[in-house]
């Protein structure tokens, strides 16, 4: 997928409702995982990502800072986010237990 023509959210749009279901891709442009939920706000911002599974079976939630992820629409204005972390980088973070 080309990221380049996908627009950046703004700081005001990284909220649940946008980012909820939102896929995470990593830097082969692989699936790393969903958002299942956010925590925080603004620098302080955590987004909960469930990872590993097949098909949603056996996935288990990880926290990533959203510094870490990088946030756009596509052109059908589809939320997603780019990582330069690895599927398998992300999948050795420890469970989330919020």
């Amino acid at each position: 997928m080309d990221h380049t023509r996908h627009t950046p959210l703004r700081a005001s749009e990284m909220i649940q409702s946008n980012l909820s279901d939102a896929v995470i891709y990593g830097p082969m442009d692989e699936k790393i995982g969903t958002v299942s939920h956010v925590h925080g706000f603004g620098s302080d911002l955590k987004v909960i990502v469930d990872v590993g599974g097949f098909l949603g079976i056996g996935a288990r939630p990880v926290a990533l800072d959203a510094s870490r992820l990088n946030f756009m629409r596509d052109e059908d204005g589809t939320v997603h986010a780019t990582t330069t972390s690895t599927k398998e980088q992300i999948e050795t973070l420890p469970e989330y237990r919020g």
